[in-house]
């Protein structure tokens, strides 16, 4: 056995999980750091690589432990506890080192051959300038809140193959790009989640290899060219299910970093005005009770349709395609029911709570943020999901 083979079977989904709950400390003294730099500081990246953070989701052919996603939101979760932006740029990239795993092994080679610690991020945005060249295409284009990007030698970005004699129809895929063909744009100025460094990406003219392309249809249907998807559950799971939650979930986390920052500044604090202690308030009592429900029936919910889809992965036959439709809503729905929560902490905690020294206000901020995210709009999926109840057809394909 090698040294690496040792070590993937020494690291269990407990001993991760509770690495990453071991950290919150850390991340909260960091968190003011990671705002004012607007990127995740190199130090707590190394942390997280140390900790093997990147590599819950990753193929154990490249190093990975190939954990199931449950460990995966776990890991996500508690990290948000402490920093939601370090939570978020882990979401967004750690999840690519699953995704990768759906492309042509060549595509993984390139990336991992030499370093199996590399790092990709993302803008999926289907903006990119498509034209097919002998063995590929030319890609060019500017991609937006490519979170994380500062940390990573690849990304993955979005665009359009034109319609051709034997595809008739618009075909959009995912472009794997090395960062000597990209160019980071400083742009981040945000109100919530600087820490993410979300910063726009720029690509001229470079040559893609139609290897290094994924479609979004093979992530729909399960059809992918990577060798693992098509014999290890783990990857058979759709794409249009994991990464939207990867965006998702850490305003649950958050959540539960603002409920422990309320009890903090709640069980101590007394009414400048009124001389009345804030832990006797019933309205500040209901807050604190309806929000940590539904920190609890989020958190449940999400481990409890990741249990299904690899029930179904580990089974063979695929996710209903209802059921899909549900989990896709469902994972919309989490930033906004978490926002509604914590303005209501944010409220019971008075007038010292709109001051930037407020524990409470990052966490407000950050997932206010999150919400903006397209994946994380709630009544685009909200009508698909209740029209199709209501004998309508589908229309949306990134599930």
């Amino acid at each position: 056995m090698t040294a690496q083979q040792q070590n993937l079977q020494d690291v269990t989904p407990e001993l991760i999980i509770q690495r990453a709950k071991d950290m919150i400390p850390y991340l909260q003294e960091q968190a003011p750091r990671a705002q004012a730099e607007r990127k995740i500081p190199d130090a707590t990246i190394a942390k997280m690589q140390a900790a093997g953070f990147f590599r819950v989701l990753q193929p154990k052919r490249w190093g990975g432990y190939q954990m199931d996603p449950q460990v995966f939101f776990e890991v996500q979760m508690a990290l948000a506890e402490g920093c939601m932006s370090t939570a978020w740029i882990y979401g967004v990239i750690a999840v690519h080192n699953w995704q990768i795993a759906l492309f042509d092994l060549q595509a993984q080679e390139d990336v991992w051959k030499d370093d199996t610690s590399v790092l990709i991020a993302s803008s999926y945005m289907p903006v990119g300038k498509v034209e097919p060249v002998d063995g590929g295409f030319k890609f060019s284009g500017r991609w937006a809140f490519s979170s994380g990007c500062d940390h990573c030698d690849w990304v993955f970005l979005g665009g359009v193959v034109p319609p051709t004699a034997d595809n008739p129809n618009p075909d959009y895929r995912t472009f794997l790009v090395p960062r000597g063909d990209f160019k980071v744009l400083d742009t981040w100025h945000t109100f919530g989640l600087q820490g993410t460094g979300s910063n726009d990406i720029v690509v001229e003219d470079a040559f893609v290899p139609e290897y290094r392309t994924h479609s979004s249809l093979d992530g729909f249907r399960g059809t992918n060219p990577g060798i693992d998807s098509k014999e290890i559950p783990l990857y058979k799971i759709p794409f249009g299910q994991l990464f939207p939650r990867a965006v998702s979930s850490s305003t649950i986390g958050a959540t539960q970093g603002a409920i422990n920052a309320y009890r903090d500044i709640a069980s101590k604090r007394v009414g400048s005005n009124s001389g009345s202690k804030t832990a006797e308030d019933p309205h500040a009592q209901m807050a604190v009770s309806r929000a940590q429900a539904l920190v609890d029936q989020l958190k449940l919910r999400l481990l409890q349709s990741f249990d299904q889809l690899m029930a179904d992965a580990n089974a063979g036959n695929p996710t209903d395609i209802n059921q899909r439709i549900q989990y896709r809503y469902e994972s919309a729905a989490v930033p906004e029911a978490c926002l509604a929560e914590v303005l209501e902490l944010q409220k019971m905690c008075g007038g010292r709570a709109i001051f930037t020294s407020s524990p409470l206000q990052r966490f407000v901020l950050d997932i206010l943020a999150g919400r903006a995210h397209v994946a994380n709009n709630p009544y685009q999926f909200g009508r698909n999901y209740g029209a199709v109840q209501l004998g309508l057809e589908n229309t949306d394909f990134f599930l």
